[in-house]
């Protein structure tokens, strides 16, 4: 069955740029001009993947992020014409998995359409693609990989497919350093992504809000300053 994308892009050309690369790839494609339009699209919960631009004319992308992650965890790509690092941080606090600055070359953007997909699939409840232990667990938490649940004393703990790979990661190597470099292959695997921690920095700040964890005194994931993380 194809997977099927959600656009929502002010810019008409952009939007339908996009829209003729990701059919070529058989996805199907809901496309929109607003978020108005697209809200009986967003509240079907028919969705695999969201292409959100920031700057919409009706609502602020960033808020359109935020409404989608109260009830869906499927991936959001962000696309901004800004270029300031705050933006990009903004959006990955809010719940976005990744994003991608105008101007873009748009099979860049379906590579990471499918990287994202790829990682979605491969968590999602149902969907087993390899051997893995079915259940990681440290202390009060508790990961079980099949189901795509997360448990923090016994209540869930809603993540996005990106917060649950870096935390299966880092609870598959429980005791150990995991260095950023280290992350960044093992979640997303592309060549794509610059070495830059502020993306995993980011994801991890979202995972300690949602685990009740600090970085001055973690009962999870632990900083090793110049190096990475572990649990």
């Amino acid at each position: 069955m194809s997977e099927k994308i959600l656009i929502i892009d002010d810019e008409q050309d952009i939007a339908d740029l996009l829209e003729v690369y990701l059919k070529n790839e058989n996805y199907i494609v809901y496309k929109f001009y607003c978020a108005t339009d697209a809200m009986s699209c967003i509240e079907s919960g028919d969705i695999d993947l969201a292409i959100l631009d920031i700057m919409l004319p009706d609502m602020n992308g960033f808020s359109l992020c935020q409404l989608i992650r109260k009830k869906y965890t499927y991936p959001i790509i962000m696309l901004t014409a800004k270029i300031e690092e705050t933006d990009k941080i903004t959006g990955l606090t809010l719940g976005a998995d990744d994003y991608v600055t105008k101007p873009f070359r748009p099979l860049e953007v379906v590579a990471r359409v499918k990287a994202q997909l790829r990682r979605y699939k491969k968590y999602s409840p149902g969907i087993i693609t390899e051997k893995v232990p079915s259940e990681l667990s440290y202390n009060k938490l508790c990961l079980n990989v099949q189901t795509h649940e997360c448990l923090l004393d016994g209540e869930p703990v809603s993540l996005t497919p990106t917060e649950f790979s870096i935390l299966q990661v880092l609870l598959e190597s429980a005791g150990n350093v995991v260095s950023i470099e280290e992350l960044f292959h093992a979640v997303w695997k592309d060549e794509y992504y610059s070495k830059n921690s502020s993306t995993i920095t980011v994801h991890i700040r979202h995972l300690r809000e949602k685990l009740n964890d600090t970085s001055d005194t973690p009962q999870y994931i632990k900083t090793i300053w110049g190096v990475g993380y572990k649990i």
